[in-house]
């Protein structure tokens, strides 16, 4: 029997339980919990029992990896990037630049003008390159591609002015005859050239870095990522 002077110490004692983890955001649930009631009635906890007197109350709980479903993986992208560079004869070092540029191999992304899928493009753009689907990746890949080939023709194979042109429209590069004074639009034309000439110079697709996250909070970064597909997997 537990007397009222203990119902007080039990209260109490749950009560900083509930503070220390509110505080702390310490779970019990990792930890192995174990109850002993002495002969005066006073109830004992503790994770480090001193004697068999003690009973485990809370199990502890290894933590286990978070199920996502339909994590979709990017590796066979680069295989696309490399049909499409060849059909338009693009070097796929530079697509990949723009692809990691514009939208971080996320196939579903939109800006906020209006730019979808993976090489961002615009409504107007994805139309006249015959895109249906902006964010299935083979036809945006396909139309991005396409319309890499035809700036590039058409700035006579001037790859800073294609590149501005793509961020910010050929008639806008053709208005100043060199790129932009658009700050957006110069730090864009750096930012693929650097990635590209950084795949030209390793012969082979930039690595992407993918983040796994499980249930105690443990991240593990890693290239590879299909061991853990199903998981808590995001690119980093």
């Amino acid at each position: 029997m537990i007397y009222f002077k203990e119902m007080i110490k039990i209260k109490k004692i749950t009560f900083i339980i509930a503070l220390i983890t509110f505080l702390t955001g310490w779970s019990f649930s990792f930890a192995d919990i174990y109850k002993y009631i002495d002969q005066n009635g006073v109830i004992h906890f503790t994770n480090t029992p001193e004697n068999s007197q003690y009973k485990k109350i809370i199990s502890e709980s290894k933590p286990q990896p978070k199920l996502k479903k339909n994590v979709p993986s990017t590796a066979h992208y680069h295989q696309i990037v490399d049909n499409k560079s060849a059909k338009y004869n693009v070097e796929p070092s530079l697509v990949r630049a723009v692809i990691k540029t514009e939208s971080n191999w996320d196939a579903a992304a939109v800006s906020q003008k209006g730019a979808m899928g993976l090489m961002q493009l615009m409504p107007t753009t994805a139309n006249d390159m015959d895109v249906r689907n902006p964010f299935n990746p083979e036809e945006n890949i396909e139309g991005g591609t396409r319309y890499l080939r035809y700036l590039l023709n058409k700035f006579d194979g001037d790859l800073t002015l294609a590149l501005a042109a793509y961020n910010a429209g050929p008639k806008t590069v053709e208005k100043f005859g060199s790129i932009p004074p658009i700050p957006e639009t110069q730090k864009y034309v750096k930012q693929v050239l650097s990635i590209y000439k950084n795949g030209s110079k390793s012969g082979s697709a930039p690595s992407i870095i993918y983040k796994v996250i499980y249930n105690d909070g443990t991240i593990l970064y890693t290239n590879t990522p299909f061991p853990y597909e199903g998981y808590n997997l995001s690119r980093f």
